[in-house]
């Protein structure tokens, strides 16, 4: 993972919406949801944490084709559901 620093060279972070036993929620209210930055660092907290990413987004939503290729990379880590 390629982490990216601040002007005082300080790791950037991110946090879910919601954080249980074995899953991460991230609520997104987007027409096109892209693998930004905050979605690649929660996939990774997942993986090495061994919960699920749940990415809860609209139905009428549109996956980029970044997104997808990360959720190819790690397909039983990122999970969706509809709001």
């Amino acid at each position: 993972m390629d982490y990216r620093y601040t002007r005082h060279q300080v790791a950037r972070g991110t946090r879910a919406d919601a954080e249980g036993f074995d899953k991460i929620h991230l609520i997104k209210k987007v027409s096109v949801l892209r693998a930004t930055y905050q979605i690649k660092l929660l996939a990774f907290k997942a993986c090495q944490s061994r919960k699920k990413l749940i990415l809860r987004v609209p139905t009428n939503y549109r996956f980029d084709p970044s997104l997808r290729e990360l959720m190819k990379t790690v397909p039983e880590t990122i999970c969706r559901e509809n709001l």
